[in-house]
């Protein structure tokens, strides 16, 4: 099956409320419900001091979500790094080691950041503290329950809230909601969809955890990026063109949406999350980048295209996202600013 197609068939399980895919919903049941069981038990081990809780050498945020992927936990964990440099300290992001784009993605967004990739926390933070860092962001770390942390903010994705509720793999969540009861605070993503429906989100959250900070995040691209040359353009350079927009990434539904919103006729290239592009998938991109005005791409896939894009083809654009925050940016703000500036803990 090809990935394109595989993508589909998943997004139409867990989106669609068609006698096919609920029948296939139900064959999947009884495994969602064993998951189910297996993360309880798991979440009540930690809990109870069975499995052992570690602790950082460095202040930590951690920045997570309940879904498999499309929360926007990459832009928002690579805001946090460089909110912490806009102050002066030295950020480590720390990633867990999947996908070999988001270590070279945070480098582009936070240079001044140190990026770790390896699936021991532990190892990484010690890597980080040598590198130089003084305060961590654990990216994808909602899950990690071994590792212990100052700040544990969640992300819930406005448009993940439409697919069904069943756990893995029969729907896409990871965890139950009530989960979320571990979170300091949550950071209510939208991408496509509009804000009235993500206050809606933000309102439940609030109203079954009244004492934590929510706020709402607007994910979308605010300027284009030559991809080889570097050079910035205006969202507008796309208005009445054909765009050819491709994108490896959890949601791409959401990014054709944005690149649509622009007033450009688009046509979209979907390939699996962290899809690795081999030699047949960029000739394919290079073949229908010939009938497109413009090709514009992520920036996780353009951190895998960029030292091999044919230099007798036009540059495809990067659409650089940008973190908006349309309420509770503030008490965020100050939960991130409320971290220990200790440079090692004793």
């Amino acid at each position: 099956m090809r990935e394109g197609t595989l993508h589909h068939a998943v997004r139409f399980l867990w989106r669609s409320r068609s006698p096919l895919a609920r029948l296939v919903r139900l064959v999947l049941l009884p495994f969602s419900a064993l998951y189910t069981v297996v993360m309880a038990v798991r979440s009540v081990c930690y809990r109870v001091g069975i499995l052992g809780v570690r602790r950082l050498p460095l202040p930590t945020v951690a920045v997570g979500n309940r879904a498999v992927g499309g929360a926007g936990k990459t832009p928002v964990a690579a805001w946090i790094a460089g909110f912490y440099a806009s102050r002066g300290r030295t950020p480590a992001v720390l990633l867990r080691g999947y996908g070999g784009d988001e270590p070279k993605v945070h480098e582009r967004l936070v240079p001044g950041a140190v990026v770790v990739a390896n699936p021991d926390r532990v190892a990484g933070a010690a890597r980080a503290l040598a590198a130089g860092a003084d305060v961590i962001v654990l990216d994808d770390a909602f899950q990690t329950l071994g590792v212990a942390r100052d700040l544990n903010l969640a992300l819930v994705s406005t448009e993940n809230t439409r697919q069904v509720r069943w756990l893995l793999p029969a729907g896409p969540w990871r965890e139950t909601a009530a989960a979320l009861g571990r979170a300091d605070g949550f950071i209510v993503t939208r991408k496509r969809a509009g804000l009235e429906e993500a206050q809606e989100v933000a309102d439940a959250l609030a109203g079954r955890w009244p004492d934590r900070p929510v706020a709402i995040a607007h994910l979308a691209p605010a300027s284009l990026e030559g991809m080889v040359s570097g050079r910035a353009l205006p969202l507008s350079t796309l208005a009445g063109h054909r765009v050819l927009a491709v994108a490896g990434i959890a949601d791409p539904e959401s990014y054709a949406v944005q690149a649509r919103s622009t007033g450009a006729t688009v046509q979209l290239v979907a390939y699996q999350d962290h899809h690795p592009y081999g030699e047949a998938d960029l000739q394919r991109i290079v073949r229908l980048a010939g009938a497109a005005d413009y090709v514009v791409v992520t920036e996780k896939d353009a951190v895998k295209l960029r030292q091999r894009w044919p230099a007798d083809v036009r540059e495809p654009l990067v659409a650089v996202l940008a973190v908006r925050w349309e309420s509770g940016g503030d008490a965020i703000i100050r939960s991130l600013d409320s971290l220990p500036t200790l440079t090692r803990r004793l």
